[in-house]
């Protein structure tokens, strides 16, 4: 078992699973779209905003609870739904699920995950909520959404800014697939990466769980690829989402906004709560960061609907600097995948707990016991993005 004891930030995190985990997977994962600008302005713009430090103040009983979209947090933050999980480390979307339920936040599965929703249903706790990639094939679509709602499923997470794939550069350059081709280059990869293959071979969950077997013609991974490649709907708007909200019946996220007239569709969709993302900069590149969009959405919205954010998080300051300009939950993704890859659901915890040290340590700096008090007082003025 990894020692975990002197990792102390999810940089640690990140080094040990690039050493772990096969190159098209850590690469799959810690990648953007075409020159990546959209990426690395995520995580800059974040850092690039300071707290004003406060002293003198009762810095005892801090909480970091509150409240995602109805449900009890242990602190603002939910696992994103992120595609391969499973192929970071075997079974990781189950992993990842009990890391999630045993720490208090909600997991978020992918539709293009290993494991299936049934799988990870016996794992996961009441913050399992599901996410929805819109497919053209609407017998599949309407069997997907009831499997989640049957697995206990509490939210369904739709993507709206996946109709079409951004190009990955590097995705394309390693040839993709799951579960890897055997290629020379591959095996040679694999054959530095032990541990994986060894976890890998020691389970039976090597494909997309949530596809293969559930659509017509699709067997297996030679079959997946052309089958998918034609099944994200371009033709997705809202009248669309909104009928994918009546059926579900339950509450809904939408994921992908980046603009003010969009959050405002949101809220006449019916939407509960909203995610400020760009996916994390792997669609549009050349797309402002995820917190540069933030302030004008809260604004515009106010409180008719929850605004959730992610696309950049890499610390538990990163999720005050979110939270201190309005939204009211975070996901991270690249986060807890790094932890994955590095060491399994101990390295998943460890990841959450890094978040939620170096948020509890933060906010009590910034002259707060309550994550539920702080506002963007806390940030030096000039320093964060508002409103244009």
């Amino acid at each position: 078992m990894t020692n975990l004891s002197k990792i102390t930030c999810i940089e640690d995190l990140r080094v040990l699973a690039r050493r772990r985990v096969p190159r098209m997977f850590y690469d799959y994962a810690d990648t953007g779209s075409w020159t990546e600008q959209t990426y690395r302005a995520n995580t800059a713009d974040l850092q690039k905003i300071l707290f004003r430090q406060r002293v003198a103040r009762n810095m005892e009983g801090r909480s970091t609870a509150t409240r995602m979209t109805g449900q009890d947090v242990a602190m603002p933050v939910a696992l994103a739904p992120t595609g391969l999980t499973g192929m970071q480390h075997a079974d990781g979307e189950i992993l990842a699920a009990r890391a999630a339920r045993r720490f208090g936040v909600p997991f978020v599965l992918s539709t293009m995950s290993i494991c299936s929703i049934e799988d990870v249903a016996q794992e996961a706790g009441p913050g399992f909520w599901f996410q929805l990639y819109v497919m053209r094939d609407q017998d599949y679509l309407e069997r997907l959404i009831a499997r989640a709602r049957d697995a206990g499923c509490t939210a369904l997470v739709i993507t709206l800014d996946l109709q079409i794939l951004g190009q990955r550069h590097r995705d394309i350059k390693n040839g993709l697939s799951a579960p890897p081709r055997p290629t020379l280059l591959n095996l040679l990869d694999l054959a530095t990466k032990l541990r994986w293959i060894n976890g890998m071979t020691h389970t039976k969950r090597r494909q997309f769980g949530n596809i293969v077997g559930h659509v017509k013609g699709v067997k297996d991974a030679s079959d997946l690829g052309a089958w998918t490649e034609k099944q994200f709907d371009p033709t997705l708007n809202w009248d669309a989402v909104a009928r994918i909200k009546e059926r579900w019946g339950g509450k809904v996220i939408l994921k992908g906004i980046m603009e003010p007239e969009d959050a405002r569709l949101a809220v006449e969709c019916g939407a509960d709560a909203l995610i400020v993302s760009n996916h994390g900069g792997r669609q549009l590149d050349g797309a402002p960061s995820a917190i540069t969009a933030l302030p004008a959405i809260v604004d515009a919205v106010g409180s008719d609907i929850e605004v959730h954010f992610d696309s950049g998080i890499r610390s538990g300051q990163d999720v005050l600097r979110a939270w201190a300009l309005g939204a009211r939950g975070t996901y991270i993704g690249r986060a807890f995948l790094y932890g994955l890859g590095a060491a399994g659901e101990a390295g998943v915890t460890k990841a959450l707990q890094i978040i939620h040290k170096e948020l509890d340590l933060s906010m009590a700096f910034c002259g707060h016991t309550k994550i539920e008090g702080v506002d963007q007082d806390i940030l030096y003025p000039g320093t964060f993005p508002t409103t244009p």
